[in-house]
């Protein structure tokens, strides 16, 4: 059950194939009641089934998700954005109201697994930025409610 006044948190990416369905995995996961999360892309790019299984090994199950268009979810109020990939921070669409944006970016398993010469390397990239991903996702919402350092 969600708290009331819990954090609504969008994980962006580009095509929402990967990095931004692990994190929203991650959360629902692990900060269950803690925070509402969701997933999209600027694009669609279809859910990447090497991701799917990556977070099965581990217990999470995001064979339901479908990857969706930043548009579908217009009509949530959402308190942050965070971009998982340089291409959505670059090109991350304006959010009315409150939405704080903060970027942090996660190297792109796919592009990493193209070079790979078997399948288990290939796993192994995709792997290591799933680990990646819940480490950023276990300090949430803490670490989001942070105002910024001034430099």
């Amino acid at each position: 059950m969600t708290e009331p006044n819990t954090p609504t948190v969008l994980f962006l990416c580009t095509g929402n194939s990967c990095r931004s369905q692990m994190a929203e995995g991650w959360a629902r996961h692990l900060k269950a009641g803690l925070m509402q999360a969701y997933s999209a892309g600027i694009e669609t790019h279809g859910l990447n089934p090497r991701a799917v299984q990556v977070m099965s090994e581990v217990g999470v199950d995001i064979s339901g998700h479908r990857s969706k268009h930043v548009a579908e979810l217009a009509e949530i109020n959402f308190d942050y954005v965070v971009t998982v990939c340089g291409h959505a921070n670059e090109n991350c669409p304006v959010f009315l109201g409150k939405a704080q944006v903060i970027h942090v970016g996660f190297d792109d398993p796919p592009k990493l697994a193209a070079g790979a010469t078997t399948e288990e390397e290939r796993l192994t990239h995709y792997r290591r930025v799933r680990d990646e991903i819940r480490d950023f996702v276990a300090s949430l919402p803490e670490s989001l409610a942070r105002p910024p350092v001034n430099s």
